[in-house]
């Protein structure tokens, strides 16, 4: 009796997690990884995309790159370095929270990122100091 229990729990654990992977409301990719969601708009965003199949993916833990460069570089002959800054969506003005839904008809590629990419290395970064 006990094992015929069992079996049903571990049979319905594994429905509800075909049922999430097949929906999309599980992450792409495995689970600990970051993607690179790449918009028509020419903006990358950097998060865990969830909810792939719906009209509107979820991505979440989301970051950006920020490029400023100097008005007036010190010396005129050699023009000043931009600088890249990693950015943790929330931060801004209008107080957006750490998530977006995405419109998938703007979503032009996902690429998955490794964990030693620059990206990844600097979101670990600001999540230990703070």
């Amino acid at each position: 009796m006990l094992k015929s229990k069992i079996f049903w729990l571990v049979l319905a654990a594994l429905a509800a997690l075909l049922v999430l992977w097949q929906t999309g409301l599980l992450p792409i990719g495995k689970a600990y990884r970051y993607q690179a969601v790449f918009l028509s708009n020419n903006q990358v965003y950097f998060g865990k995309l969830y909810n792939t199949r719906s009209d509107y993916p979820t991505l979440k833990d989301v970051y950006y790159l920020q490029v400023t460069q100097a008005l007036q570089p010190r010396d005129p002959k050699t023009p000043a370095e931009p600088r890249i800054n990693l950015v943790k969506l929330g931060g801004e003005l209008h107080g957006p929270e750490d998530e977006m839904r995405i419109n998938k008809v703007h979503i032009l590629f996902i690429e998955d990122l490794k964990s030693d990419s620059q990206v990844v290395k600097a979101i670990q970064e600001f999540k230990t100091s703070q």
